[in-house]
Parts: C-alpha cells; sequence; structure tokens
C-alpha cells in the first residue's frame, strides 16, 4: 500500500486492501468517500467479480474499508496532475446513484476513482494480477515440463516464447481498452 495517513483530504484516492485485491475509493470530506459498488456489498469483489454493471455510491469511508486497512494513495501524481480539487469532487458526486459498467480488466473502481482525480483512468493493480498470474502459469508449465523430462533449455524456449507472445497480447488489449 502507499503513505498512510490518517487524514485524507477531498479528491483523495483511498486504497483500501482486501484479502486478494485492492479497493478504491475517492475521499470527498467529512469522513465520505464516492466509489462503485455492487450494491448490497461493500465492493464489487466482496460479491461477484463478474458483474457487468456496478453503482456509484456515496458512503462514510469507514463502512467501505470496514476492518481492512486503508491508506491514501495519489501515487499517480507522480506521471499525472490532478485535476482541481473542486472539479474532482464535482464529477464524482454527478455520479451518484448511477449504474457503469464494470470489468475487472478494463472498468474496475480504480479506473473509475483515477478517471475523476485525473481525467484518464488507470489501473496499475490489473497490471500487476496479470503480471503475477503470467509468473505463477510459468512456474506451473515448467514444474510440468521438467517432470515429462525435458531439459532446461526446451523449457527456456517454451516459456519465452510463450510469455512474449502472451504479455505482448495482453497489454496491446489492455492498452485498446483502456485507451491509454
Amino acid at each position: 500500500m502507499a503513505d498512510c495517513r490518517c487524514f485524507p483530504q477531498p479528491g483523495d484516492l483511498i486504497e483500501v486492501d482486501r484479502e486478494f485485491y485492492q479497493h478504491w475509493a475517492l475521499y470527498v470530506g467529512d469522513g465520505y468517500v464516492i466509489h462503485v459498488t455492487n450494491g448490497g456489498d461493500s465492493s464489487l469483489l466482496g460479491g461477484s467479480s463478474s458483474a457487468a454493471r456496478a453503482k456509484v455510491k456515496k458512503e462514510l469511508l469507514k463502512k467501505v474499508a470496514g476492518n481492512d486497512k486503508w491508506c491514501v494513495n495519489n501515487n499517480y501524481d507522480r506521471s499525472r496532475d490532478p485535476l482541481p480539487v473542486e472539479e474532482i469532487i464535482r464529477r464524482a458526486e454527478q455520479w451518484i446513484g448511477e449504474q457503469v459498467p464494470y470489468d475487472v480488466l478494463g472498468s474496475n473502481c480504480e479506473h473509475f476513482v483515477t478517471g475523476l482525480r485525473y481525467g484518464k483512468r488507470k489501473s496499475d493493480q490489473v497490471k500487476t494480477l496479470i503480471l503475477s498470474l503470467t509468473t505463477t502459469t510459468a512456474v506451473s508449465i515448467a514444474g510440468a515440463a521438467l517432470s515429462l523430462g525435458m531439459t532446461t533449455t526446451v523449457i527456456g524456449g517454451i516459456l519465452c516464447t510463450s510469455a512474449v507472445v502472451g504479455v505482448r497480447a495482453f497489454f496491446k488489449e489492455l492498452s485498446r481498452i483502456q485507451n491509454y
């Protein structure tokens, strides 16, 4: 997680550390955040990761975070200029109560709040997840190949070829989806 502060300021991005992912919200002041949710749960992945629609809600940060750790994470400020706070809040508040498309790879809670803060959507946790899955898959393939008696040279060639092709294709598609 990023730098943890106990006193977020309006317009700050809030990262909530869930067990297998991070949920993101935008702090709007007086203890409240705006975030996307599946309605009955405090975050989409708490219910279903395959939901096609999500609802934008304004809720107390302590309700959204529950017992999970949270922190302010404006790390994208290093590479992007945030919009003026008044504009961030105005843009966020106009979404309250609206249904929005939801897709883990192309339109998740991090995409939503970064779009509000910077005017352009971004989600590094998607890239991190894919790289982690790619590594896990590569280790599994290597283990299976070793158990079949293949040489390390052959295994290395297979892994390098599949990794380069797979990662390039994935990031090309991700880039198209996120409109980078």
